[in-house]
């Protein structure tokens, strides 16, 4: 028994038991079929996909051929011309020139063995420039491609090098068999005819940046990489209508980028004139007059470092003239601006030319801001007929308050606090005012008054990066406060070690205030309101603010958005756009009060605090009415201002200056603002005005049918 046990085991078959039912068997036909049925599908279809593959590539090859390239499109954008920039008579600002440019292909330069390295050498060598430059130009840019790249469409022409030579653009043109893929075009560059003239206002162009394509999709179908755009001035504000509308060419392209052929053009349309309300000659009277009193100012040893000078149109708020000191050529961005000619435009060794001190300059604005001062105690109370004591100095809130120099005038009215830029009646009413309005909540005269000026925000003006200045209030003051209040309390504690090596008082001092800043800085104090009221302590204005001010005080109360554009004209002289002004508002003054101020500006010039630099000027001609300015900032020497408007019996101009740390109102701002006005009105030693009307046109320039510019017919 245990033998055949063994054998069934390595068998591995398991035997059925006698009574198990057999399983049934599949029909052996019916799986043949089956089989059958399958290769046979199999067959047809490999059949059928061979077919199709031979009708596909051989019959209709040529057609699906024809289709691929025409499905395959490339657009190149064609700039446009970009438009010219005008003075209010039409004469150029800002022009456009055509210079010859070297430029790659950048398939052809691919096509070659060694992707273009020894054309671009030649080119290099041909030009004189740097190999490395050439090679980063045509490189495009990506995601991981640092700067500098090309940006823009590799169909497009990469300019190599600009204002190239006529004689080596045409060496590269006749032997075009040494330079493939190398060509040289006219393209048109920015020229500006006066040099430095009103570089800030104007602004400058330079290149889209690989950001800006990433960040605004839209901008691809609008520029090539080619042209440029404004980065400041009108420049940026009208960057829009000055480029014009990109043309476009649809090329057939195949896939290995080879041009095809044109499947479609559309022609550009020039971008639209700019006339602005700028007046050369005016301009340049404003710029020698700054330029000669900063420089008069350096010989007298003072520390002057900048200035600015503003000059508007007081019925509309146009700007007339607007300067800046230091100022720069234009010319430095054409072609590309090199980082070290870029880092000395920024520098303050420099003096950061960029910066144009006439809209961005904040600086306290010393008496100028007092006709402020007497508008908003008048409307809270006092009185225009009263009689104010002017004494050399005034006790008040626990403190003795100077007047300049320490000179007295007894009782006077307000208007000889005006035309002698009395201190001290200023000090009195900034103090009444902040004790009458200590248990009234928001209630703040002063700042009121001065923001309907215009003061403490910015004036609208079209160009970027205006300064919004400041007025010091309650809520100022306690913003300030939190923002510092962590630095206050560490210095009022560590107090001030460097400062006291030199000077034990001072670091006392700034020990005291930290240490008073620390503890109550949020409070609105007496002597905060003290301060703001002749213009000193944490107010901070702009000249173009000032000259807006009195431009409003001029005009009879109308506070505008001062103006750069005056119109936009079409290329053809078809359209004509007009930049309306835009009025900000109205001066909550009554209109005895703002006759009572003009008739005290008037008298300054002629017997007050800027009788000196008017002595001899011909008040019969024109009658000028101003104030002096003399603003003190700790660490600073005095800063010079003059506010003005003329004449003073029919106001066309508002003319304000500043020159920091230049000395007082008198002795350096009211000069140069009565050189701004004889040149003007052509008072200087044979001089010709520079306004033969005296008064800024009211008709526009046209464009002619050759399309040069015209003057206005009220020219």
């Amino acid at each position: 028994m245990r033998p055949l046990r063994r054998r069934r085991l390595l068998s591995g078959r398991r035997h059925r038991r006698p009574d198990a039912p057999a399983a049934p068997s599949p029909p052996r036909t019916s799986r043949r079929g089956v089989m059958l049925a399958v290769q046979l599908l199999v067959l047809v279809l490999l059949a059928s996909l061979t077919a199709r593959m031979w009708y596909m590539q051989v019959p209709m090859a040529e057609h699906y051929q024809e289709l691929a390239l025409a499905s395959h499109t490339q657009k190149l954008i064609q700039p446009a011309l970009r438009g010219r920039i005008v003075d209010a008579q039409g004469r150029p600002l800002v022009t456009n020139r055509t210079e010859l440019t070297v430029t790659a292909d950048y398939h052809a330069l691919l096509e070659r063995d060694d992707d273009g390295t020894a054309v671009l050498r030649k080119v290099a060598e041909l030009i004189d420039r740097p190999f490395a430059k050439l090679r980063d130009r045509v490189r495009l840019c990506g995601p991981e491609t640092g700067q500098p790249c090309w940006q823009g469409s590799p169909y497009q022409p990469i300019p190599l090098a600009e204002n190239v030579a006529p004689k080596v653009a045409l060496q590269i043109m006749e032997r075009q068999n040494e330079f493939p893929g190398i060509s040289a075009q006219q393209m048109a560059v920015r020229e500006y005819p006066n040099d430095e003239l009103a570089a800030q206002v104007l602004g400058y162009l330079q290149p889209i940046t690989q950001e800006e394509f990433e960040a605004r999709e839209e901008l691809r179908a609008e520029f090539s990489g080619v042209d440029r755009v404004g980065r400041d001035g009108v420049e940026a504000v009208y960057d829009d209508r000055l480029r014009g509308d990109s043309g476009e060419r649809i090329l057939s392209v195949s896939s290995q980028g080879d041009v095809r052929g044109t499947l479609s053009r559309t022609p550009s349309e020039p971008g639209m004139h700019l006339v602005t309300s700028i007046d050369t000659e005016v301009q340049k009277v404003t710029e020698d007059a700054l330029r000669g009193a900063v420089d008069k100012a350096r010989s007298q040893g003072k520390p002057v470092d900048s200035g600015a000078a503003v000059v508007l149109d007081v019925r509309t708020g146009r700007v007339v003239a607007m300067a800046s000191l230091p100022d720069y050529d234009p010319e430095v961005w054409n072609g590309g601006i090199d980082a070290g000619t870029y880092d000395k435009l920024l520098s303050e060794d420099a003096g950061e030319p960029l910066i144009s001190r006439a809209l961005q300059g904040q600086f306290p604005p010393g008496s100028t801001f007092k006709p402020t001062t007497l508008a908003a105690a008048v409307k809270n109370g006092a009185s225009l007929d009263g009689s104010y004591s002017c004494p050399g100095s005034i006790g008040l809130a626990g403190r003795s308050w100077q007047n300049f120099a320490g000179g007295g005038y007894g009782t006077i009215d307000l208007r000889k606090s005006i035309v002698v830029s009395c201190n001290t009646v200023y000090y009195q009413l900034g103090y009444d005012m902040w004790r009458d309005s200590r248990g009234e909540k928001g209630r703040d005269p002063v700042s009121a008054m001065a923001h309907s000026f215009g003061y403490g925000a910015p004036t609208g003006v079209d160009l970027p990066h205006e300064s919004s200045g400041r007025i010091p209030d309650r809520q100022w003051k306690r913003q300030y406060w939190l923002d510092t209040r962590e630095h206050s309390c560490k210095m009022a504690e560590k107090g001030y070690p460097e400062v006291a090596k030199e000077d034990p008082g001072h670091a006392a001092y700034l020990k005291r205030l930290a240490r008073e800043q620390c503890r109550s800085g949020d409070r609105w104090t007496a002597g905060d309101a003290i301060n703001r009221a002749i213009g000193q302590g944490d107010v901070q204005v702009t000249p173009l603010q000032l000259a807006r001010a009195y431009a409003a005080i001029a005009n009879g109360g109308t506070v505008y958005e001062p103006r750069v554009g005056r119109a936009l004209l079409s290329a053809d002289g078809e359209r004509v756009e007009e930049i309306e002004p835009v009025k900000a508002g109205e001066l909550p003054v009554e209109d005895r009060t703002l006759k009572y101020i003009q008739r005290a500006l008037t008298q300054v010039p002629k017997e007050g605090t800027a009788s000196g630099a008017f002595g001899d000027f011909p008040q019969g001609k024109v009658s000028v009415a101003g104030k002096t300015g003399t603003a003190t900032t700790q660490g600073r020497a005095d800063s010079s201002w003059f506010a003005s408007y003329a004449p003073a019996d029919d106001p066309q101009f508002a003319v304000v200056a500043m020159v920091p740390q230049a000395g007082t109102g008198g002795s350096t701002a009211a000069p140069l603002v009565r050189e701004i006005y004889e040149g003007i009105y052509g008072f200087s030693d044979g001089g010709e005005p520079a306004l033969s009307s005296g008064a800024p046109p009211t008709a526009l320039p046209s464009v002619r049918e050759d399309g040069s510019i015209a003057p206005p017919d009220d020219h």
